[in-house]
């Protein structure tokens, strides 16, 4: 079957299979708009249970303890690429299950907490004082001064 196809008809093929791919990456990879609402800020406290270092973007599951009620609720917080988080100092060391972490972030536009509440992370403070910047860069996130890029 191959041989009859001319070297035009291979490179139209390819291109449709890159095109593919590249759109599945493009929806992957969402607008903050699309997922999360900014006139939602969320603050949570936890311990880190597991973190997802998968692209587009690593989720850190926390569970958090609601201070009025002291109910335990389980939230993933999305953050950047594994790569940008590695770049900036984030590794499976800093990020173990049992670390104890403040987020800053919004919450999913949803609502919905099943099987968990949804946000995305802005930043991460550590039980020593330090914050890291966890969120990812022009997706339409909030400007609000918590990225040292922008």
């Amino acid at each position: 079957m191959f041989k009859k196809m001319g070297k035009r008809t291979i490179a139209g093929l390819g291109s449709i299979t890159a095109a593919a791919a590249l759109a599945g990456a493009a929806y992957a990879h969402h607008a903050f708009s699309a997922e999360f609402d900014a006139d939602a800020p969320v603050l949570l406290k936890g311990k880190v249970t597991k973190v997802e270092w998968v692209n587009p973007h690593t989720w850190i599951h926390i569970d958090h303890v609601d201070e009025e009620t002291g109910e335990t609720v389980a939230w993933m917080v999305e953050g950047g690429t594994p790569n940008t988080l590695l770049r900036a100092g984030l590794t499976r060391r800093t990020l173990k299950p049992g670390t104890e972490l403040v987020v800053r972030g919004y919450q999913s536009i949803d609502r919905l907490c099943a099987p968990a509440c949804k946000a995305n992370g802005r930043d991460v403070t550590f039980p020593n004082g330090e914050k890291m910047f966890v969120g990812s860069s022009g997706t339409g996130a909030p400007d609000d001064g918590a990225n040292p890029d922008r």
